[in-house]
């Protein structure tokens, strides 16, 4: 069960896995509007990343996709297509931070490693690509994996969204080594 490269052929099986991952792990720290907001206006695949080829899903023996996860030389910090306005330019490795982007496990799934497989391989490529750092928006239920990963926060801030929810998230970053 390594991780492969996303295709843009997983998209329809990644918004499934986003909806079950997010509704499922996020149930006790968020409520049930924020999250179906969130599902609408932030969380999703950005096909960006796919083409880019820094997007990696893990499958089960049996085909089903369990773990999504992947890294970004590009400005957007988080949130999937729908988000997305205009056109998402570079980082520069040598002054900024790679983006660590869209981390979703299956419920049935979580607390099994996946994350942190699909984190090793992010971050080693972000590293060959020549970046010193990385960084994240991260999810409440999301924080204490960044923080087993040696990622510290860096800044609390709430997201308003255009329904009127908010949603708590935590911006991180790690040194890479």
């Amino acid at each position: 069960m390594q991780p492969r490269p996303a295709t843009r052929a997983d998209v329809p099986r990644l918004r499934e896995l986003v909806d079950r991952s997010v509704r499922a792990l996020s149930a006790s720290y968020y409520t049930a509007a924020q999250i179906e907001s969130a599902l609408k206006h932030v969380f999703g695949p950005d096909t960006q990343l796919i083409d880019d080829g820094t997007y990696f899903v893990v499958e089960s023996d049996a085909g089903a996709l369990i773990a999504a996860g992947g890294w970004s030389r590009r400005r957007t910090l988080y949130g999937g297509d729908q988000m997305k306005s205009a056109d998402d330019p570079l980082l520069d490795p040598a002054t900024e931070p790679a983006r660590i982007r869209a981390f979703y496990v299956h419920p049935d799934r979580a607390r099994h490693g996946l994350a942190r497989r699909l984190f090793e391989r992010c971050a080693a490529e972000a590293a060959r690509a020549g970046f010193r750092a990385v960084e994240l928006m991260a999810t409440l239920p999301g924080e204490p994996l960044y923080l087993a990963l040696g990622f510290a926060p860096v800044e609390r801030t709430t997201a308003r969204l255009p329904d009127g929810e908010s949603l708590a998230l935590v911006r991180m970053a790690r040194p890479l080594s």
